[in-house]
């Protein structure tokens, strides 16, 4: 039995900022992005209420705070996940391992590199087979990578997983306990786009079943990894880096 946080109509603290949250939207549980070659589900009679800060626009819901590991498990990262995000498995890894060596491959002999929130493996294979000496996949919702790697890593991605956290400032800050000095995350998650005031709850982005239950505004973004003293930038809307000092080998991205 899928069990959510009860709804209150009370202001409470945005997850970044503090500032108050009203209620702003409802959807179904089983409301999903959709993505290309994914199923469109019934309706599961389950609404899920999100809210959306009155300062830094951060877009969330409390309804699974009270969620285990397990819960999440059951209800979301389940046999059924594939069906709502079947680029997962193997096309968004290719995907962003292609993007990665275009970007950084000139220093793969030197990088140590932790996928944070990397599901399968799938991500890390590819760097291996193409010479990054050092690819660790971590994610404590797949038991085969649920353990916290030892070290400290130059390099980290993050790949569509912050949309996915109930707490994002202390999942970020897990994040960056695990990063070097100086050290780059390179992480992806859609932003609230220009429009979403039009938009609003019908922005494709807006999934429970996909499991996403944080968006970001660009001020949310920026005020939760300063929150751990980190700054961020943007190649687009969809993927960011941040860092508190700008590794060597990322300078030539910077300049450009």
């Amino acid at each position: 039995m899928m069990i959510l946080t009860p709804v209150s109509a009370a202001l409470i603290p945005c997850k970044i900022c503090g500032e108050p949250s009203p209620l702003y939207g409802t959807v179904d549980f089983n409301r999903n992005c959709e993505i290309e070659g994914g199923v469109k589900l019934p309706p599961s009679g389950t609404l899920v209420r999100y809210r959306r800060c009155r300062a830094c626009g951060f877009l969330f819901t409390d309804a699974f705070d009270r969620w285990s590991q397990a819960d999440f498990r059951t209800h979301i990262y389940n046999d059924g996940y594939a069906a709502v995000d079947p680029e997962y498995a193997e096309a968004r890894p290719r995907n962003n391992a292609t993007a990665v060596l275009a970007l950084f491959g000139a220093h793969k002999s030197e990088r140590r590199v932790l996928d944070y929130g990397g599901g399968n493996d799938a991500f890390c294979s590819h760097l291996r087979a193409a010479g990054f000496p050092v690819a660790v996949t971590y994610d404590p919702f797949v038991p085969d990578f649920a353990s916290p790697p030892p070290g400290k890593f130059d390099f980290i991605t993050c790949f569509e997983t912050l949309e996915h956290m109930p707490d994002p400032v202390a999942g970020i800050g897990d994040i960056v306990a695990h990063l070097d000095e100086p050290g780059l995350v390179l992480f992806s998650t859609m932003l609230q786009p220009a429009d979403f005031d039009q938009l609003g709850m019908g922005w494709w982005y807006v999934g429970p079943r996909n499991g996403h239950i944080s968006m970001f505004s660009r001020s949310a973004l920026a005020k939760a990894w300063g929150r751990h003293g980190c700054r961020t930038g943007s190649f687009d809307d969809n993927m960011h880096v941040a860092f508190r000092t700008l590794p060597d080998f990322a300078r030539h991205w910077a300049k450009g």
